[in-house]
């Protein structure tokens, strides 16, 4: 298992991400320019406390993003709020790859549409509500995930 974040905009959040990340046991990559500095010092300042144990990834874009994991042969699902299918209906395997857009924007609209519609998830919310807390999408998602792999080892 796999999680990617695209372009994050918010420390705390990838901050919380990557603790949850490694206290998961899995990689977290991210693809594109964090809108926030990665430098040592700034992750130490920010708090970022478990980001010295994170097995991080960096990709210059999704061209590049897709192209190592293909090679990898990874199975990669696109979570976004525009998903037909919710992430519960899908038969999770271990070496599958969980990606998360922007937290104001999301996924691009290029990128949902260049993916089958089966590999575009949902995290199903109420009538009216217009998103859930990054970290929190991950954290539904990948233990849905992660629950699902557990029991078929």
């Amino acid at each position: 298992m796999e999680v990617a974040l695209f372009e994050p905009e918010i420390p705390p959040n990838t901050g919380n991400i990557a603790r949850l990340c490694v206290n998961a046991g899995v990689p977290m990559s991210i693809i594109g320019e964090p809108a926030f500095d990665l430098s040592e010092k700034a992750v130490r300042r920010a708090g970022l406390d478990y980001w010295d144990q994170l097995q991080l990834s960096r990709y210059s874009g999704f061209s590049e993003f897709f192209e190592s994991k293909k090679n990898q042969e990874k199975r990669i699902f696109l979570i976004s709020k525009f998903g037909t299918k919710t992430y519960w209906d899908v038969n999770f395997q271990k070496g599958d790859v969980l990606v998360f857009g922007k937290e104001t924007s999301g996924l691009p609209v290029a990128v949902r549409e260049a993916h089958p519609a089966e590999q575009v998830l949902s995290i199903p919310m109420a009538a009216g509500s217009r998103s859930i807390n990054l970290s929190n999408s991950v954290a539904i998602v990948l233990y849905e995930a992660l629950r699902q792999t557990f029991r078929s080892s």
